[in-house]
């Protein structure tokens, strides 16, 4: 098995994508393989100049002429560069190569590989990105859409309700009947927008474990293991999220070194600090995966480092070694009436509010 990394992609790239490469090869003993994927001139002249070696282990170099910047529109690695190492990585995937596709480039053009290049697993009309947010109950809490789709149909939620359900039962594993929710701003039935509306007797009739609507402050109580909502609202929430646990951070930093006192105090707590700030910290869990496409698809902070590649890399494994795919697409049988799949979802909200 190879997973394709677009090794151009990120702010420290190449060098951090090789390195990290390297140290999740070695760490499977050369049982899961990555195809480096960039100009191959490039990638052996950061190889030799850095000391590094691939040799004796599952690494090949794919050429790619081209990279997408990190502020190029999506639609250029669709359209104008196809000799991108995005695209071509992408390709890997599509054409049954490599089983995984990793970057820390460009966001919306990773996200247009996976869509489009890659493509929507069967029955699937819009992937969709979940991002497991840490909890009150040292559990984590899935958020999805957050991002992919600004604008979502509420077939669409219902869908990314099944898609976070396997991701907690069969990725995360907290679970084996995750608590559904969707995002509004009231818990009680009927409120939110129309939207939020339309989607909720939607999965009032599936078999997940729909627990009624979800407040914001409800991604960290762990009350809920999975929260749906529109690819707006969720990109919105997750922008806020890291930006705030930044600047909590960053305040905490300037009040300690304002005295002594301070200072002792938090040399004392600094263990519990350490702690809170790898349930934190990003490059602990690899990237956000977006759910719903023909092969395993990870999107990585743009400041990943080697470590941070390396955990992407074990994270696109898991969802193979896992059959993540296929465990997806039999839940959406299983969880979702034939009715709905099929496209009748306006039907049934009419017989169930009595029309």
């Amino acid at each position: 098995m190879f997973i394709a990394l677009d090794a151009m992609g990120g702010d420290y790239a190449p060098l951090c994508n090789i390195k990290g490469a390297i140290d999740f090869v070695k760490e499977n003993k050369n049982k899961i393989g990555v195809y480096l994927v960039g100009n191959k001139d490039i990638l052996e002249e950061e190889i030799k100049k850095n000391n590094l070696s691939i040799e004796g282990l599952s690494i090949e170099i794919v050429h790619a002429q081209e990279v997408i910047q990190m502020d190029e529109a999506p639609s250029i690695a669709l359209r104008k560069k196809r000799n991108s190492s995005m695209h071509i990585a992408g390709k890997l995937v599509r054409e049954g190569k490599a089983a995984a596709f990793v970057s820390a480039g460009n966001t919306g053009a990773a996200m247009s590989v996976g869509k489009f290049i890659i493509g929507a697993a069967e029955g699937i009309e819009r992937p969709g990105i979940a991002v497991a947010f840490p909890n009150k109950k040292g559990s984590r809490t899935v958020l999805i859409d957050v991002g992919a789709n600004v604008d979502s149909r509420p077939r669409h939620l219902l869908y990314f309700a099944v898609m976070g359900h396997t991701y907690v039962k069969e990725i995360l594993q907290t679970s084996n009947n995750p608590k559904v929710g969707i995002l509004s701003i009231g818990e009680e039935e009927g409120k939110g927008n129309e939207l939020v509306k339309d989607t909720y007797p939607l999965l009032k009739m599936t078999k997940l474990n729909f627990v009624g609507n979800a407040e914001g402050r409800d991604i960290f109580t762990g009350d809920f293991d999975v929260i749906v909502c529109d690819g707006f609202v969720g990109n919105v929430v997750l922008k806020t999220s890291e930006s705030l646990g930044m600047i909590i951070l960053e305040m905490i930093k300037e009040e300690v070194e304002k005295s002594l006192i301070s200072k002792i105090g938090a040399a004392l707590i600094l263990p519990a600090l350490k702690r809170f700030k790898k349930k934190a910290d990003f490059a602990e869990y690899g990237g956000a995966p977006l759910l719903g496409t023909k092969g395993t698809c990870i999107i990585t902070h743009g400041r990943a480092d080697e470590r941070a590649i390396k955990n992407a890399l074990k994270f696109a494994s898991q969802f193979v070694n896992h059959d993540f795919n296929r465990k997806l697409l039999d839940n959406i049988n299983l969880l979702i009436p034939e009715e709905l799949r099929k496209g009748k979802e306006e039907e049934l909200v009419g017989e169930l509010n009595g029309q």
